[in-house]
């Protein structure tokens, strides 16, 4: 992930470290962190980049930024589902995501494995705004409404993208059917 900041705008972003595209030059700030992957619940330099943005900076958006043809998962949708405890590093990096993978199997099992990929990797950003919910220092403030959350994807192919803000007032994040969530101000750039 690349977590850059915009102090002025208030705004950190996180994208996959393997994106195609510089996120620098695209939002004109500059890079915090480049851990791989996506997860958010991992390296401590991800969680101070998190915790400085949030808390210190007091940041008031929050970008977790994703794109089509993501190596990292298609190989997650090509592992198995009962992989044992000699996992690969790669196995080992996607397991991140596998919340996404099954969620997608479920619903996508119908259709080709490239378009079970591409739900994933919109289903992946998703996980990991959901994720950031988990602390404690996010979800106070989300909840009070003075940090937002924002999901978007990159199609390279097609040069799109794509943005969504969680909504957290209609999500289901404190009750049992912890993963279900709303999205607003959905919007398509081509």
């Amino acid at each position: 992930m690349v977590y850059s900041i915009r102090s002025k705008s208030r705004s950190i972003i996180s994208s996959m470290a393997a994106l195609k595209t510089s996120v620098e030059s695209t939002f004109a700030s500059s890079p915090i962190n480049r851990p791989a992957g996506s997860k958010t619940n991992g390296p401590s330099e991800t969680n101070a980049a998190l915790e400085f943005a949030v808390n210190t900076l007091e940041v008031q958006n929050i970008l977790v930024i994703g794109h089509s043809d993501c190596g990292g998962i298609q190989a997650l949708m090509r592992m198995q589902d009962d992989v044992d405890s000699r996992q690969s590093l790669t196995e080992n990096w996607v397991v991140n995501a596998k919340v996404a993978k099954f969620r997608t199997k479920a619903y996508t099992a119908h259709l080709s494995f490239d378009q079970q990929c591409r739900h994933c990797e919109k289903e992946s950003i998703s996980r990991s705004i959901l994720n950031l919910l988990t602390y404690p220092w996010i979800e106070e403030r989300v909840r009070k409404e003075l940090l937002f959350i924002h999901g978007g994807y990159y199609d390279l192919l097609n040069c799109t993208f794509e943005k969504w803000t969680l909504d957290y007032k209609g999500s289901k994040v404190d009750e049992e059917e912890v993963g279900r969530h709303s999205i607003k101000d959905h919007s398509f750039w081509s």
